[in-house]
C-alpha cells in the first residue's frame, strides 16, 4: 500500500509511505466480525452498567467452538465492560464528556482457546449533558469612566465560562440588580453599554450584578452556584469648573509694619472634586519689587520687605488662581493694595516727585527743569543748597546749587536709556526724585527676530487656525516703535496676517495635493510717518493627511486565461493611484470576494493577478455554475491612518482547451426493425455529449465499421441512421455497426 499525507494549504504539501502487508497462512480460521467498526453513543450521565451496544462476530462453517470476546485496548481507567458471551458493551464507571468525548475501544473474538482471534474498532461518542454551571472567574470588579462618556459606550465585559458544548455551554448574560437604568447589556457577548449620559447624575458610582445562564434545557444560571458578578462601576470628575475668588479685591496697610506682616488672605472655591478642585494661588504682575509674599497653599500675603508710602502708596497685584486638573483651568483677579501714610518725612520739596522729559540728541546745556524746596526754619538754616546725589545716568546732568536748575552736560540717547531716576537734596535735607523721560525720535527699524521662517502645517488645519506668531521689536517709543504687520507676494489668497498681533492665520481649507508649498515674505512697518519696515521671508510646507482613496484606473477589468496552464501564470495587473504621499500614498492590493477556494492570488505590492491552481474550463463547483468564468473584487487600500480604500470587479474567462473526448450517451444502441421497412425510413439516432466549449464541442459521426454492404446511412451532424438498402431476415438477422464521435 502506498498512503499519502497532505495537508490543507493554499498549495498543499504531501509525502509518501509504502507499507508492505504479508499474509500468514494459518491452520485456524478465526470469529470474523460482521463490521469492521461499530459507532455507538451514551449520555455521560448514564448510571453505572447502562448497556451501550452490542457487537458480534460470525463463527466459520462447521466451527464446535463458542466466540467469547474481550476488550483489549482504548480503556486505560476500566470505564467499560462487555459481555464475553453475548458482545454487550455496558458502562462501568460513570462517564464525563468534558473529561473525554469520544472513546476509541478495540475489542478482540476469540474461538475457544484457539491463539487465532480477529479485532474491531469500537466508537463511543460521550453525549454532553448540561451539569455544569457557568462560572465567573471573579466574583467582582471595579471601572471608571468619564462622567461625559456618550451613550453606546462599552465600559465593561463580563465573562462566564461553562464546560458545557453546544447549547449546554452557550452562555447569555443579564444584570440581576442595578441602581440605575443608565446600563444595559449585550446577553450574548456580555459587553456593558452606556445608555444615556451621567452628566446629569451627582452619583459618583454604580453596582451592577451580572448573571450568567446557559442555553441548555434546563438551564443552569450562575447563582445557583457562585454570587453574580459584582462590577463598581466609579465616575471620574473632569475639570469642567474654574476657579472662582470670593475674597474681596481691595485691601491697605500701613508704611511702618514690620517684615511678614499679614496683609491679605486671597481665597478661591472650586467646586470640582480631587486635584480638579484643588486651588494654588500664585502673583502673574505688579510684585516687580518683591514686596509682598503669597502662599500658594493657604493664599496669605504677607510683606516681604519694609513699605514706604512716600516711594509707593498703591500696589495692583494680579493674582491667579489655578487648580490641579489636566487642564488646569484658572481665574484672576486684581488686588489693590493701599498703603497707608505715617508722619516719618519732613515736607521739603514742593513735590516728592518732579516729572519732564527732554528731547533726545540735543546740545549739552540743555534746560531740563527746575526745583523748588522750602525750610520752615530760619537763619542759615533756612538756606537752601541743591546737588544731585550719585545714581544711574547722573553724570549726564549738572544742577545749579542755588537756583535748582537741572541742565544736560551731554547729548542723551533715548534707547541706550529712556527715564532717569534724579535724587536731589539740599544740605541735611530729605531727598526729591525726579523722573525725567527722554522723548524719542524715530531713529530706529522695527526688526524681525528671524530672516526666514520656514513652518510645517497639517493640510486638514481648519480655516481661521493660527500656523505662526510673528514678533518684531522696535526701540523707538510711542508711534514710532508701534509696529504693524502684513504680508506682500502671492499668498493664493491662503494666509492672512493680523496687524496688530502679528498671528498668521489660514483663509481658506488647505489642499497638499494642490499646492504642496507656499513662500512670501512678511512685512513689519511702525506708525510714524516715516514707515521704517523691514522684512522676513514665510515658507510654509503642507504635511500630508490621507484624505485621499487609492483610485482604480477602471472599475471594471476584464481578462482570459487558458484551462490548463501551471499555477502562478500571470492574468492581468491592475493599477490603482493615491494623491496622497508616503504611507498615505502607498498603495496595497488584495482579493475581497470571489476567490473561495484560493484558486487566484494577487502580488499586494504591484497589483499582478495570477493563478494558484491549475483551471478546469468544464470544471464546476458548489459556489459557482461554471468554472468559465469567476468574477473577483478587488481591493486596494492605503497605509494611512485610518487607512482609505476602494474596489474594482475583475472578470476573468477560463478560455476552453480540447482536452475532453465526446462521450456517448449510451456505450450499445440496440435497434429493432422489421424486414418489411421500406428505404429511407428512419433507425434510430446516437448522441454524444463534449464537455468542452464552441468549435471544441462541435461533434461529427461516422460509420467506421459494420456497413460494408451500404444498408445504412449516418447523418454525420445529428447521428440519425437512415435504411439505404431493402432487408432481408433470411439474408442478415442482425447488424453491428460501429459509430465513432470526433
Amino acid at each position: 500500500l502506498t498512503v499519502s499525507a497532505r495537508d490543507g494549504g493554499g498549495l498543499p504539501s504531501a509525502t509518501n509511505a509504502a507499507i508492505t502487508v504479508n499474509i500468514l497462512q494459518t491452520a485456524l480460521a478465526p470469529a470474523i466480525f460482521e463490521r469492521s467498526r461499530y459507532s455507538f453513543s451514551v449520555p455521560e450521565d448514564a448510571p453505572e452498567g447502562s448497556p451501550i451496544g452490542t457487537i458480534k462476530a460470525r463463527e466459520p462453517p462447521n466451527s464446535l467452538e463458542v466466540v467469547s470476546y474481550r476488550i483489549s485496548s482504548g480503556d486505560p481507567h476500566g470505564r467499560f465492560s462487555i459481555d464475553s458471551q453475548f458482545g454487550i458493551i455496558r458502562t462501568k464507571k460513570q462517564l464525563d464528556h468534558e473529561t473525554q468525548s469520544v472513546v476509541v475501544l478495540t475489542v478482540q473474538s476469540q474461538l475457544g482457546n484457539s491463539p487465532v482471534y480477529s479485532s474491531t474498532q469500537v466508537n463511543i461518542s460521550v453525549i454532553d449533558v448540561n451539569d455544569n454551571p457557568p462560572l465567573f472567574l471573579t466574583r467582582s470588579d471595579k471601572v471608571t469612566i468619564s462622567h461625559t462618556q456618550p451613550p453606546g459606550t462599552a465600559v465593561y465585559i463580563a465573562h462566564a465560562e461553562d464546560k458545557d458544548s453546544g447549547l449546554n455551554g452557550a452562555v447569555k448574560y443579564s444584570i440581576a440588580s442595578k441602581q440605575s437604568n443608565a446600563f444595559s447589556i449585550d446577553p450574548s457577548l456580555g459587553v456593558v453599554n452606556l445608555t444615556r449620559t451621567l452628566f446629569a447624575d451627582k452619583q459618583q458610582e454604580y453596582t451592577l450584578h451580572i448573571a450568567a445562564e446557559d442555553c441548555g434545557s434546563p438551564p443552569l444560571t450562575s447563582l445557583l452556584v457562585l454570587d453574580s458578578l459584582a462590577v463598581k462601576i466609579v465616575i471620574l470628575d473632569i475639570n469642567d469648573n474654574s476657579p472662582s475668588f470670593t475674597s474681596l479685591p481691595l485691601s491697605s496697610v500701613v508704611e511702618d509694619v514690620e517684615v511678614g506682616f499679614l496683609v491679605h488672605h486671597v481665597i478661591a472655591k472650586d467646586p470640582d472634586e480631587g486635584r480638579n478642585g484643588h486651588v494654588t494661588y500664585h502673583i502673574l504682575s505688579g510684585n516687580e519689587n518683591k514686596a509682598f509674599v503669597l502662599d500658594k497653599i493657604t493664599g496669605h500675603l504677607t510683606t516681604a520687605q519694609l513699605l514706604d508710602r512716600e516711594i509707593q502708596e498703591r500696589f495692583s497685584l494680579t493674582i491667579l488662581a489655578l487648580d490641579d486638573g489636566s487642564p488646569a483651568l484658572s481665574a484672576t483677579q486684581v488686588l489693590t493694595i493701599t498703603v497707608l501714610d505715617v508722619n516719618d518725612e519732613t515736607p521739603i520739596f514742593l513735590k516728592q516727585l518732579y516729572e519732564t522729559a527732554v528731547r533726545e540728541n540735543q546740545d549739552p546745556g540743555e534746560f531740563v527743569i527746575k526745583v523748588e524746596a522750602v525750610d520752615r526754619d530760619a537763619g542759615l538754616n533756612s538756606l537752601l543748597w541743591y546737588e544731585i546725589l550719585p545714581g544711574s545716568g547722573y553724570e549726564k546732568f549738572k544742577m545749579n546749587s542755588d537756583t535748582g536748575v537741572l541742565v544736560t552736560t551731554a547729548s542723551l540717547d533715548r534707547e541706550t536709556q529712556e527715564v532717569f531716576n534724579i535724587k536731589g537734596s539740599p544740605s541735611r535735607s530729605s531727598t526729591a526724585q525726579l523722573y525725567l523721560t527722554v522723548l524719542d525720535e524715530n531713529d530706529h527699524n522695527p526688526l524681525f527676530e528671524n530672516t526666514q521662517y520656514q513652518i510645517s502645517v497639517r493640510e486638514d488645519l481648519d480655516e481661521g487656525s493660527a500656523i505662526l506668531d510673528l514678533f518684531a521689536s522696535d526701540e523707538d517709543d510711542g508711534l514710532n516703535g508701534e509696529v504693524r504687520y502684513s504680508l506682500i507676494d502671492d499668498t493664493f489668497g491662503a494666509f492672512a496676517i493680523n496687524s496688530v498681533t502679528g498671528s498668521i492665520v489660514t483663509t481658506k481649507a488647505l489642499d497638499r495635493e494642490t499646492k504642496s508649498q507656499y513662500t512670501f515674505r512678511a512685512v513689519a512697518s511702525d506708525c510714524s510717518t516715516y514707515l521704517p519696515r523691514s522684512t522676513t521671508v514665510m515658507t510654509v510646507l503642507i504635511q500630508d493627511v490621507n484624505d485621499n482613496v487609492p483610485k482604480f484606473e477602471q472599475s471594471y477589468y476584464k481578462a482570459s486565461v487558458w484551462e490548463g496552464q501551471s499555477p502562478k501564470t500571470d492574468i492581468i495587473q491592475i493599477f490603482a493611484a493615491d494623491l496622497d504621499s508616503g504611507l498615505n500614498g502607498e498603495t496595497e492590493y488584495s482579493i475581497l470576494s470571489g476567490n473561495e477556494n484560493a484558486t487566484f492570488l494577487i502580488d499586494s505590492a504591484r497589483g499582478i493577478l495570477a493563478t494558484n491552481t491549475v483551471l478546469d474550463h468544464e470544471n464546476t463547483s458548489s459556489y459557482r455554475e461554471t468554472a468559465s468564468s469567476h468574477r473577483l473584487v478587488l481591493l486596494a487600500s492605503d497605509h494611512g491612518t485610518p487607512p482609505m480604500n476602494s474596489t474594482a470587479t475583475v472578470l476573468i474567462t477560463v478560455l476552453d482547451v480540447n482536452d475532453n473526448p465526446p462521450v456517448f450517451s449510451s456505450p450499445e444502441y440496440h435497434v429493432h426493425v422489421k424486414e418489411s421497412i421500406p428505404i429511407g425510413s428512419h433507425i434510430t439516432e446516437v448522441s454524444a455529449n463534449d464537455c468542452d466549449a464552441g468549435t471544441n464541442a462541435e461533434i461529427t459521426y461516422a460509420i467506421i465499421s459494420g456497413n460494408d454492404r451500404g444498408h445504412f446511412r449516418l447523418n454525420g451532424k445529428t447521428g440519425s441512421v437512415d435504411l439505404m438498402k431493402t432487408l432481408d431476415y433470411e439474408d442478415t438477422m442482425k447488424f453491428t455497426l460501429i459509430i465513432q464521435a470526433t
